[in-house]
Formats: structure tokens, sequence, C-alpha cells
């Protein structure tokens, strides 16, 4: 059997891949919640495995997207995935050196 966490690892990914690609260049993104679900043990005999994600909704700050991993038409996996848009300029101010305090 194949440990869980790889199912997981791909939602994730294309959960976030999916967000990712209705984002202006520059613009950040990180997951903030996952949900998992299993429906059937993966093993090596499954075969080739698909994990394909698409969004559900997408505002300016949080979106929120689902993934499934299947087999041919066999499902393996499925959940969903909230999704914190990080602009340009936030991502660039937390970066920047602090402020000196001694003027």
């Amino acid at each position: 059997m194949v440990h869980g966490g790889l199912a997981a690892t791909l939602i994730d990914s294309a959960t976030g891949c999916a967000v990712h690609s209705t984002l202006l260049a520059g613009t950040g993104y990180t997951t903030t919640d996952i949900q998992v679900r299993y429906v059937r043990p993966i093993s090596r005999d499954t075969g080739r495995i698909l994990c394909e994600g698409t969004v559900v909704h997408r505002g300016r700050r949080l979106a929120t997207a689902e993934a499934r991993v299947t087999a041919g038409d066999t499902l393996f996996a499925h959940g969903t995935a909230s999704v914190l848009i990080l602009p340009s300029d936030a991502r660039t101010a937390s970066t920047a050196p602090p402020a000196s305090a001694s003027g």
C-alpha cells in the first residue's frame, strides 16, 4: 500500500496549480486548509494515477479548489483546499528590512 500522504500531496499540488493558473504573474499563493477523502487504497499494482484539480471559487484574497486522484475510471481519493492569494506587493513588503528605530 502507498502512504496516504502521496494522495494528499497530489491533491494539494493540483488544487494549488489550478488556482495558480488564474493569477497574474508575480502573485503568490499558499494553502490555508486541505481536506482529503480516501476512497480506496493505492498500491504498486494500481498503475499510473492521475490527479486533476479545478477551481471552485476565486475571490480577491481566497480561492477554493477541488481535485480527484484516479486511475482510469477508478477514484482513489478526492479533496478540497482553500488557497490564500498573496499579491506581489504584499509578498515583497514582508521581506523588506525592518525600519530603523534610531531614526
